[in-house]
């Protein structure tokens, strides 16, 4: 028998034990009545039993634990309170499961965690509706799914939540971007951050002797344990590492703050950027003087001059840096760069021969490693699976019910070879005594018969969720949001975090929100998709700088790359429209029906535009990308040609002049449209205006 497999026998009945005796026993009757432990001399059980209450410890599953005066070990006593080991009934409402529900339905196969939230879900909905038999739904869709994308980030992505788990030190190699330069990193991983479609590791770097943020993607070759012990390190407590620190920044945030920059920003967006970016910092009317017109002034602090003079170029004549003055004329520069670069003909350097056609290749591969997107990167541990398991059986059996082999197969997405090993480990875990929890037998006709035990009560009601279920529920609570008509996420996640004691999102993993604070306007959609009524809202449509109000008629919320929309039928257009939720700036719910329109599907397009961020166009644009950010150009672009001095060319298609220009403009100078020449034009108009 393997190793796993005898601890887990081990473990499994140790905690039927405690509970069945139901007081506190010595170290000796375990060594004695335990099975897996009678075999072993003092020394050894010793050494075991000390592994198993820290392991199970780990899990959220703690042992009491009385000592004597004289401290001596044999007389201590142990107990498992049923509260540390059983999971809080929790008092969901209709709409509080139909959202669990369509969370899985939405999740599954394609969220990196979509297992353990199986099992998640099978343990806190006990005695409801099973949330995997739900419907399908179509008034949400995902192009944004917490996916690890590709093999090999899949393989990354399960060793290091392995190690946050088990507080065990990395080695990894690593690309860094800024440095151009991949070298050797020993890391003590502290969480998991899931932020603008990748996962980010936060952990101690050794080599820096402070923490540092790894993306997960640029890792390379195999991520390894740095040694052969139990546990490595103790992660520090709140005090001390506060993940949320971490989501909650914007990307000119990454890294120590250099400074504080105070920015005019435009009546005309000023709704828009302190919605969506005033938790970075803080906003106050202009006064007089400030800034070329009525407005307001941002305050935020910044740890990367580039990436915020990025952001201002983006808004155009909507913003201007007042101060600090190397802040703005650095802005300053950036915008005669762009001037230069687009007037008159862009010199460009010859043509790396070979180069387009890797990329191509490359690019190919990794639209077939995109296939297997449905792979599940995480496992959850064995043990949750057993109990959740054990739990199951025992519930048929007091039923007198068989259970259909391939429904258990499909329910906790396991092979069929891996739950006749379970069911085989299940039938040895014992209370003591010869005292078995249940026996159970997979028969030919593809049903399961359980025999329960009288003590296997205690094993009927659902185990605590262990880390990784209690992080992969609530990660997918965060990455979906209150998005759901069908009732409210928010609530579910409050019921489930004051059922565990404990905010899961703590504990190793944490989903940034996506976009700006968007939640009133979601909930106006969602009411309108849900009552099949008329919305009406105010739109500011970026590409023309114009506001427009619309009558909608809502039919699903869809994530993307670029955040949340609302696809919509709009009869003024007599068309399919998809509105961005941070570019709605009033949503009003109205009292007038409307009839479905059979032959509208608005989330037809989740597989296309919101996965990918490119739009059906019939134009294309060539885009010159400068050497010092090829680099970066080359994870997010299709790079249609290599040039010698270490400039690439990348392909753009668009649909909209000014999307181009506002997508050149943001990378700060260090991009020019090489064609088409009209687009060329339009960015020196753009320019003129910020003059």
């Amino acid at each position: 028998m393997a190793k796993d497999t005898e601890k887990l026998i081990r473990q499994l009945s140790l905690i039927s034990y405690l509970m069945a005796e139901r007081r506190p026993v010595t170290a000796l009757e375990i060594r004695r009545d335990v099975e897996g432990y009678s075999g072993m001399n003092e020394d050894a059980f010793a050494r075991r039993f000390y592994a198993d209450r820290a392991e199970l410890d780990s899990l959220g599953i703690q042992l009491t634990v009385e000592r004597p005066i004289d401290g001596i070990a044999e007389q201590e006593n142990y107990s498992l309170r049923p509260e540390n080991f059983h999971l809080p009934p929790i008092a969901f409402t209709d709409g509080e499961l139909a959202s669990l529900q369509t969370s899985l339905t939405l999740l599954d196969g394609e969220f990196a965690y979509a297992e353990p939230l199986r099992l998640a879900l099978q343990q806190i909905t006990w005695g409801r509706p099973s949330p995997l038999t739900a419907p399908e739904q179509r008034s949400i869709a995902l192009g944004i799914t917490g996916s690890a994308g590709g093999h090999d980030l899949s393989q990354r992505l399960a060793k290091v939540e392995t190690a946050i788990f088990r507080g065990k030190t990395i080695t990894f190699d690593y690309y860094t971007m800024q440095r151009d330069d991949t070298g050797a990193r020993k890391v003590d991983p502290y969480h998991l951050l899931f932020q603008g479609g990748q996962f980010y590791l936060l952990g101690h770097s050794h080599e820096r002797g402070a923490l540092r943020v790894f993306r997960l993607s640029r890792m390379r070759g195999k991520v390894a344990y740095a040694t052969k012990a139990e546990h490595d390190f103790k992660r520090p407590d709140t005090s001390v590492f506060d993940p949320r620190d971490y989501a909650n920044r914007a990307e000119w945030q990454f890294g120590d703050a250099v400074d504080t920059a105070r920015i005019w920003i435009s009546d005309r967006i000023a709704w828009q950027v302190e919605r969506h970016y005033g938790r970075y910092g803080s906003v106050a009317p202009a006064q007089a003087g400030e800034g070329p017109g009525p407005g307001i002034v941002f305050s935020t602090a910044y740890a990367n001059t580039r990436q915020l003079a990025a952001w201002v170029l983006r808004l155009g004549e909507h913003a201007a840096v007042l101060e600090p003055a190397p802040l703005r004329e650095d802005a300053a520069a950036r915008v005669q760069l762009l001037r230069e670069r687009h007037s008159g003909p862009l010199t460009l350097a010859a043509v790396r021969p070979g180069v387009a056609e890797a990329d191509a290749e490359a690019r190919a591969n990794g639209a077939a490693g995109n296939e297997t997107r449905r792979e599940a990167a995480i496992r959850p541990e064995r043990f949750a699976r057993l109990v959740t398991l054990a739990s199951i059986l025992i519930e048929a059996g007091r039923a007198g019910e068989r259970l259909q082999l391939a429904e258990v197969l499909e329910r906790l997405q396991i092979t069929d070879a891996e739950l006749r090993e379970d069911v085989n480990v299940l039938n040895v875990v014992n209370f003591g005594g010869g005292s078995y929890v249940l026996y159970a037998e997979v028969h030919d006709d593809g049903t399961i018969e359980v025999d329960p035990e009288p003590y296997s009560d205690n094993f009927a009601r659902p185990a605590r969720l262990l880390p990784v279920e209690a992080k992969a529920l609530v990660a997918a609570i965060d990455l979906i949001g209150d998005h759901l008509p069908e009732g409210t996420l928010e609530s579910a996640r409050e019921k489930i975090v004051a059922a565990l004691g404990a905010d899961p999102m703590e504990q190793g993993l944490h989903v940034a929100k996506s976009g700006g604070d968007d939640a009133a306007i979601a909930r106006a959609a969602s009411q309108g998709i849900r009552d099949r009524v008329l919305v009406n809202i105010e739109y500011y449509k970026a590409n023309e700088d114009q506001f427009s109000e619309r009558l909608i008629e809502p039919y699903a919320l869809i994530n993307g790359r670029e955040g949340w929309y609302v696809a919509a039928y709009d009869p003024a257009k007599e068309d399919v429209r998809h509105f961005r939720l941070d570019r709605i700036k009033t949503a009003t719910v109205t009292d007038t029906p409307y009839e479905p329109r059979p032959q509208t599907d608005p989330a037809r397009d989740v597989e296309g535009w919101p996965r990918t961020g490119e739009v059906p166009a019939s134009r294309s644009a060539r885009v010159w990308v400068s050497p010092e950010r090829a680099r970066w150009a080359r994870e997010e672009r299709h790079v249609a040609q290599e040039l010698e001095d270490g400039s690439i060319i990348v392909e753009l298609s668009f649909a909209g002049t000014d999307w181009l220009v506002r997508e050149v403009l943001m990378e700060a100078g260090d991009a020019a449209i090489v064609e088409p020449q009209d687009a060329r034009e339009a960015v020196l108009t753009a320019i003129a205006r910020l003059d």
